[in-house]
């Protein structure tokens, strides 16, 4: 299970006196725990593998626009930081699906909903979410969409 990986790590890092793993892991469990109060449950309890990818998917985004708004003011400093966080998230997750494999599975989908012009964009941006949900950036399949139009 991925929480208990993550509870693993952080004694890991620890012992390691890894500080940037370290952080990322004691952030990773406090989100699991906030998820698991948000639904609540107890917070002693374990998210399932499925639900604590949710979390690292949120985690890994959060760090993305942080590392973003870090560029824009110019603090290198933190955006190595940042990257260095996502890094360790990104192991946790599957990979995604690139832009050509996004591109050939919307243009099936587009035929097979008989979507001919631009104002159907949102039908076919929701069935595509709905299938690659977890497989690909909605950033990615957004932009795919955007191209057949």
């Amino acid at each position: 299970m991925l929480h208990e990986q993550i509870k693993n790590g952080i004694k890991e890092a620890m012992m390691a006196k890894d500080s940037v793993r370290l952080e990322t892991y004691r952030g990773m469990l406090a989100s699991f725990t906030n998820e698991l109060v948000s639904k609540n449950r107890k917070p002693n309890e374990m998210l399932a593998d499925e639900e604590a990818l949710v979390v690292i998917t949120r985690l890994s985004k959060q760090r993305k626009d942080s590392i973003e708004q870090f560029r824009k003011g110019n603090r290198e400093d933190l955006v190595k930081e940042e990257q260095a966080q996502l890094a360790i998230l990104e192991t946790y997750l599957p990979k995604l699906m690139d832009k050509s494999e996004i591109e050939k599975i919307a243009l099936l989908k587009k035929d097979q909903l008989g979507i001919s012009d631009g104002t159907e964009k949102g039908a076919l941006m929701s069935a595509l979410m709905k299938d690659l949900r977890g497989k690909a950036d909605g950033a990615v399949v957004k932009e795919v969409v955007d191209s057949l139009f």
